[in-house]
């Protein structure tokens, strides 16, 4: 078991180090459950479909899966960046009111984002097979890891994000971009 928890946490590093990103901005207690969920779900269902998908295809698609993930990220971060430079200040603070709409708040950047971390995580599913751990079990794992250091990336990132005040969404898009780059780096 501990192996499994080894790996589950290194994967789940990555998802940490955005949802401090993402929680810079500010997020609401539904956007916490989005992000800890989606997060969870790609983590947990990419090492599923590397050990379906066969050694051949994804070990090929697996070299190229963090330089794609590691791009995403960075457009995306970019794209943080520049949407929360041409935002006016949205209250007095320049933070959203808490429950109003916010960038964070869209579901297809949220997996997109999630897509792109998780890719790597194909090989992780031969990982799970060479150390004859069950793909349910390996995935359960991996879900919860990823879903508790998602939940603790967006705590701290909305803590520092109210401090930052209406700079934390550009801080966080610089964050988005810093992952990406650490995922090219293969740091994370």
């Amino acid at each position: 078991m501990l192996p499994l928890l080894l790996v589950a946490a290194s994967v789940g590093l990555s998802n940490l180090a955005a949802a401090i990103g993402i929680g810079l901005g500010g997020v609401t207690a539904r956007t916490r459950v989005r992000v800890a969920l989606t997060f969870g779900v790609f983590e947990a269902g990419m090492p599923i479909v590397g050990l379906v998908v066969g050694a051949g295809v994804a070990s090929g698609i697996g070299h190229a899966a963090r330089w794609i993930g590691a791009a995403v990220l960075i457009a995306i971060g970019v794209l943080t960046v520049v949407q929360a430079w041409r935002q006016p200040a949205e209250t007095d603070r320049g933070v959203p009111e808490p429950g109003q709409p916010h960038h964070t708040d869209s579901l297809g950047r949220l997996f997109v984002s999630a897509f792109a971390l998780s890719l790597d995580n194909l090989a992780a599913g031969f990982a799970l097979g060479t150390m004859h751990v069950g793909v349910a079990e390996g995935a359960i794992v991996i879900g919860v890891v990823s879903v508790v250091l998602s939940l603790a990336g967006l705590e701290l990132g909305g803590r520092i994000g109210a401090a930052a005040g209406r700079r934390g969404e550009q801080i966080g898009g610089a964050i988005l971009v810093a992952v990406g780059v650490a995922l090219a780096a293969g740091v994370l």
